[in-house]
């Protein structure tokens, strides 16, 4: 009994100690502000931002209209003659390019003031031949050492319209133009209106050009364009413009074709023999293939060049079979009864209207073998 009771006790006793009145049983939570999780942080900080540098103000250029008044300008404007030009560009400092007219002499009608924040160009007392491109650069300077900046550059190009020139005046009666089969060509009659309408006209026969916009174009601010010359574009070409009740004619110009290569001349060179006796004559041959009516210029080095051997050649021009409008030029060097002198190297430069190359070989000139005499049998 006291064993069963004893137990008995125990095991209240035990309950008791495990269930205090007025004490809680502690609980795992987890703390405030900190993760249970092991694993890697998130970052709760804010990102820094880095401040960008200031895109540098653009190029502005506007035109002066009067006192307090200003308009930016377009890709044209127009100034009638007689009038004054004032334009304004942003920047400092500035530069400013203008006609070629102007630069060579200007007749003290042209001034240009740099102000703090902006350069002014000014021009008085206009004409028609003022008409053209005015660009003004912004200048990147460190210390004293300054340079155009041509990516900001910002240009106009003014018309200065004249009751009296429809055209932007030459002092050249004719001009010659070279006509290249390989790049558009620019006829310049520029007129000093944008208002004023131009046709393209031959000397001889008298015709008009047909001015398509495609073979030929016509541009207020460039004048006449062949884009791919041909040899009926060649001869005398001038431009007529007619605005109203006037009508004038331009400049005449010389137009003359130039077939032009595509690249330099690529040259093979090839002697008769590497080697030659001496007294026995020796060739030496050039040749270039390219296009049909391009000239090929030759030039020759040679060893006895330098103790005054003549230059003996002969040239000719033959066409390549197959009808790919192509030619092989040739020029062959010869050397009449070699000597010594004549051992060395060869050089042969081909030139054309786009570059030059040369090639070279080495000719050697050995002694003549002279023939052995026949053994006689000696008679006793």
């Amino acid at each position: 009994m006291c064993s069963v009771h004893c137990v008995a006790y125990c095991q209240k006793d035990a309950q008791q100690k495990q269930t205090t009145p007025g004490r809680r049983p502690k609980q795992n939570k987890p703390k405030l502000g900190k993760s249970t999780d092991k694993g890697p942080r998130a970052a709760t900080g804010k990102p820094k931002i880095k401040a960008s540098p200031a895109a540098p103000a653009q190029t502005v250029l506007t035109q002066v209209l009067n006192r307090g008044k200003f308009k930016r300008v377009g890709e044209t404007i127009s100034v009638q003659s007689g009038d004054t030009l004032e334009l304004r560009c942003r920047g400092k400092p500035v530069q400013w390019s203008v006609p070629s007219y102007l630069e060579e002499d200007d007749d003290g009608r042209l001034r240009i003031v740099q102000q703090e924040r902006y350069g002014v160009l000014t021009l008085v007392n206009t004409t028609g031949a003022d008409t053209g491109e005015y660009t003004c650069f912004p200048m990147y300077c460190e210390d004293t050492d300054c340079r155009k900046e041509y990516q900001k550059a910002n240009k106009v190009f003014v018309f200065f319209p004249d009751p009296h020139e429809l055209f932007v005046p030459s002092s050249d009666y004719y001009e010659v133009i070279q006509l290249r089969s390989n790049w558009p060509t620019v006829l310049p009659c520029q007129v000093t209106s944008p208002e004023a309408k131009v046709t393209l006209h031959r000397e001889f026969p008298p015709a008009e050009v047909a001015v398509d916009g495609t073979e030929i174009s016509f541009n207020v601010r460039k004048g006449m364009t062949i884009h791919r010359p041909r040899p009926y574009h060649a001869g005398a070409l001038f431009c007529v413009a007619s605005l109203g009740n006037l009508r004038q004619s331009s400049t005449k110009y010389m137009l003359i074709y130039v077939n032009y290569p595509m690249a330099p001349p690529a040259p093979v060179i090839q002697a008769s023999s590497g080697s030659v006796g001496v007294g026995d004559n020796l060739q030496v041959s050039c040749s270039v293939i390219g296009e049909q009516d391009v000239g090929v210029e030759f030039i020759w080095e040679y060893p006895g060049q330098q103790i005054g051997r003549p230059l003996y050649t002969q040239e000719n021009i033959s066409p390549v079979a197959g009808g790919s409008a192509r030619q092989q030029s040739k020029s062959v060097l010869l050397v009449d009864e070699a000597r010594d002198m004549d051992e060395g190297m060869y050089t042969c430069t081909a030139q054309n209207l786009q570059g030059a190359k040369s090639v070279s070989t080495t000719v050697k000139v050995v002694p003549k073998v002279k023939p052995k005499k026949p053994l006689t049998n000696k008679t006793k």
